[in-house]
């Protein structure tokens, strides 16, 4: 094989292709629209069940190798990393991805990418640099899960930055961050886990589309928040159900210590942790704010179908024409 060919190769392990048959494992099926149950099947017999909490565990046992450094958070609260420009890139992707309708798992892996890049490398102080790695990293997102992305000069929506570069420059900074994330793209997410989790306290289904979406609510909030990247992947999403379920009066309340149960590697003190940061962002309102404003509008928690597929076809919308702007010199 030629040299120059093994810049094509994937530096992830063979081990990266067992997450899509874990998660569709830990899914539930949504019923269609001529059944009569509302909502999803989360019914399964024993051994689907038990081989899908193992494909969960597995993954669990994987999840730090797709989280930013254990320094990072502590580096951002003694603004080694100005937070203040973290959190503004958090907003500008969460806005973009509201704007183009979006995927949640989108944006959450782009702040993933975002957050492992920062905690490895340190960028020039110069605005343009930290929002330059934002447009990088929404962009290999948005290949990496949307099935119609655009193009990197419209992906910059007029109005929401200072900066807009040129597609090259964009193109180079993401072979760095590729490089520097080893290529492994494929991260373990909250969303990996929430429908298993949903499906474990709503087993008959009724209320799991509501449940996760207003889980996702949850999720999308705290990332803006710092305190949430001491928390891994899998303690946010069963927190982010337990919040959602406590919401549901129809389904009772799961404490922290039940919720350990759902699965081997959960561990209580990280969930109830996790748990009391997120209902602080639900009492103080940050979450419908923050959801509404970056998702176009706030889901009702006691929602329909119709109101759900409505939701998230309304917020895509066509580019505005766009107005070149040069790249910062030296880039």
């Amino acid at each position: 094989m030629p040299d120059d060919a093994a810049y094509l190769l994937c530096a992830e392990d063979a081990a990266a292709a067992f997450f899509g048959a874990a998660a569709g494992g830990s899914t539930c099926t949504v019923a269609d629209d001529d059944d009569d149950d509302d909502g999803c099947c989360c019914s399964a017999g024993e051994e689907e069940s038990a081989a899908a909490a193992a494909s969960i565990a597995d993954l669990i046992g994987g999840e730090a190798d797709y989280s930013p450094r254990p320094d990072y958070p502590d580096r951002l609260r003694s603004r080694s990393i100005d937070p203040a420009a973290r959190a503004e890139s958090v907003a500008w992707i969460l806005k973009v991805q509201g704007y183009y309708g979006f995927l949640p798992l989108t944006a959450y892996l782009a702040v993933n990418y975002m957050d492992r890049f920062l905690s490895l490398h340190r960028l020039p102080e110069d605005g343009w640099a930290m929002q330059l790695l934002a447009v990088t990293c929404l962009s290999l997102a948005a290949k990496m899960e949307e099935t119609l992305v655009p193009s990197l000069l419209d992906l910059q929506v007029e109005g929401t930055s200072r900066y807009v570069f040129e597609p090259g420059t964009i193109l180079r900074m993401e072979l760095l961050v590729l490089t520097a994330l080893n290529w492994r793209l494929r991260s373990v997410t909250p969303f990996t886990f929430i429908d298993f989790f949903a499906c474990k306290v709503d087993p008959g289904g009724r209320h799991t589309r509501c449940l996760i979406a207003r889980a996702t609510q949850v999720i999308l909030a705290a990332m803006h928040d710092i305190e949430f990247l001491d928390h891994c992947a899998s303690s946010m999403a069963a927190a982010a159900v337990l919040c959602a379920t406590g919401e549901t009066p129809s389904l009772e309340s799961v404490s922290p210590g039940a919720a350990v149960r759902w699965c081997i590697g959960l561990a209580e003190e990280a969930i109830g942790s996790c748990y009391r940061l997120m209902q602080q962002l639900v009492i103080g309102g940050n979450v419908q704010t923050r959801a509404a404003g970056t998702t176009g509008s706030a889901v009702s928690l006691c929602c329909s179908d119709e109101a759900l597929s409505s939701h998230s076809s309304s917020s895509s919308s066509p580019p505005p024409a766009k107005r070149r702007k040069r790249s910062p010199p030296g880039v």
